[in-house]
């Protein structure tokens, strides 16, 4: 008896010890949870939980030790900063400071990128839960890459500042900075004097105008870092952004990761999420990059988690050094930039990895207005998108056709040695990948292109204005003006309901009646202004729609 009274007692004292000790589970996780940093406002003090952030170690249960990767000092620095456009806070501009000029030679406002902080506070926007989250102690060190062509100079330094602030630097192996033949003084000398200053960051030019694709090869070629991460030149990268996307690759080297891509606005410089934020990267099949919902299937019981995403955004990702050259890293046989997205999304998937989208890390970028400088002459798009499909997409490239038949004629170029690499891979076919990885994706495209729910005139119940294309150019902005009867330049068609969704922004057209002017905006199903009637309409095709979109 009293043998299993001891015992008893020391299953009692080792439970209680337990937990009260161990990191994931009782009083300690309770009091970790309770103690995680929280947002302060500017000139507030802060504090920080004892034994986080200082070096510590911690054992899970798979027997990896993980550590938290928060710079703390860093993080209470920021919060106390002030100033224009600090924590992410749009830049007050003037009536004079929208003034064209200000946007004409990087399509966005270097104006107040020249008066702002190079080194500015952003707003930490993560999931409550990324706060909490702790990184395997070991991580691989990178080689960030940064292709730029004619780079405003402060944008530019923004990007090399907000990653040397925000980054462990044992876990930078180098900053490769690429200049893709640009002409711009201010990228000369003057610039490799500036950078003389960080240790790792190298400059890298090409000798002739490579285009994106090719320009971000040359820095993957050259290269020392265990994992590649690529980023574009106008980007401020946010708090503790890089461990999560390492740790991903850690766990699995066979895996691109991307980063949450927030948008800095190109007026104002205003930093926010990307309206619905978490959502899954696809496509149509006229190969126009979308975001769709991450459908219930795929929902994480924690939503700061890594998510599987068919299709990344395109530039910003990390990828283990080894395996992309295994890969055959990009297609060199892609002109300049655009297919690439999808050639590598599609490789990756098809020949044995996977892909995710992170959401505690969290990289902001500047949409440009538009694209300021001249994309070399026969430049295609389309070919780009012809030869991905051609070597890619099997018969499903037969879908792009019906929806471009001028794809049709396009030259491809030679593809052989990608569809020799296909093979040497072992890669799947793109059925497979449509039924594994991007099942959900017909559920918003469909592939066979139904008859048009409405179409005529598209008019404001608010403002009794009809949405008019000018001279119906290519490019040219939309505007709101008096309904005319027969004009064809206010004729549209439409597949939805009596609101204009976006897909790609996830945004509704709003209209400014005052102004007549047409703006996207978070979708508001009870806002007039964002309520559109239809000259015509199929009501049997547009139940069908609505039916389809809410099952």
């Amino acid at each position: 008896m009293k043998r299993k009274q001891k015992r008893f007692l020391q299953m009692t004292l080792l439970f209680t010890v337990a937990l009260i000790f161990l990191p994931n589970i009782g009083l300690w996780s309770l009091y970790k949870d309770k103690h995680l940093v929280k947002s302060a406002e500017p000139g507030e003090q802060q504090t920080f939980p004892l034994g986080l952030g200082d070096g510590q170690f911690y054992s899970w249960t798979d027997g990896l030790r993980r550590k938290d990767w928060h710079d703390y000092e860093s993080i209470q620095k920021e919060a106390m900063r002030s100033g224009k456009g600090e924590h992410g806070k749009p830049y007050p501009l003037t009536e004079e400071d929208h003034d064209d000029s200000a946007y004409r030679e990087n399509g966005f406002n270097i104006f107040v990128s020249n008066n702002i902080a190079l080194e500015r506070s952003l707003p930490d926007i993560r999931h409550a839960n990324c706060k909490h989250k702790m990184y395997l102690e070991r991580l691989p060190n990178t080689s960030i890459i940064i292709p730029f062509h004619n780079e405003g100079w402060t944008s530019l330094l923004r990007t090399i500042h907000s990653i040397i602030n925000r980054t462990p630097e044992s876990l930078i192996a180098e900053i490769i900075l690429v200049d893709d033949f640009s002409e711009r003084e201010h990228l000369k000398d003057k610039l490799e004097e500036y950078m003389a200053r960080f240790s790792k960051v190298r400059i890298v030019r090409t000798k002739k105008r490579e285009g994106l694709i090719r320009t971000r090869l040359l820095g993957a070629s050259m290269a020392r870092g265990e994992v590649l991460t690529f980023l574009d030149s106008h980007c401020e990268v946010n708090v503790n952004w890089l461990p999560p996307l390492l740790n991903q690759i850690a766990l699995n080297h066979k895996t691109i990761v991307c980063p949450m891509i927030d948008v800095i606005d190109h007026n104002h410089f205003g930093y926010e999420a990307q309206a619905g934020d978490a959502m899954r990267g696809a496509f149509d099949w006229e190969m126009y990059y979308k975001r769709i919902p991450i459908p219930p299937e795929l929902q994480r019981a924690d939503p700061s988690d890594p998510f599987e995403s068919p299709v990344m955004a395109g530039g910003l990702f990390a990828v283990d050094r080894k395996w992309f050259w295994e890969l055959g890293g990009y297609d060199p046989g892609l002109e300049i930039w655009g297919g690439e997205q999808y050639e590598i999304s599609f490789k990756v998937w098809m020949c044995g990895g996977e892909m995710f989208d992170v959401p505690c890390s969290r990289v902001g970028h500047i949409y440009r207005k538009y694209v300021p400088y001249k994309v070399p002459s026969g430049t295609s798009l389309a070919r780009n998108l012809k030869r991905v499909a051609e070597t890619w997409m099997d018969e499903f490239a037969e879908y792009i056709y019906q929806r471009r038949p001028e794809y049709r004629h396009l030259s491809t170029g030679d593809i052989s040695a990608q569809k020799e690499l296909r093979k040497q891979l072992k890669c799947k076919d793109f059925k497979w990948f449509m039924a594994a990885v991007a099942w959900d994706v017909p559920k918003y495209y469909p592939p066979v292109e139904p008859p048009p729910a409405a179409w005529g005139e598209i008019r404001n119940v608010a403002a009794n204005l009809c949405v008019d294309s000018k001279h119906g150019a290519t490019g040219t902005e939309l505007r709101l003006d008096i309904c005319v009867k027969d004009g064809s330049e206010r004729t549209w068609s439409h597949e939805q309901d009596r609101t204009l969704f976006h897909p790609v922004s996830n945004s509704c057209m709003d209209c400014n009646p005052a102004e007549k002017k047409i703006v996207m905006a978070r979708c508001d199903p009870l806002s007039e202004t964002q309520q559109w009637i239809f000259e015509h309409i199929n009501m049997t095709v547009l139940e069908k729609l609505n039916h389809h979109a809410s099952s």
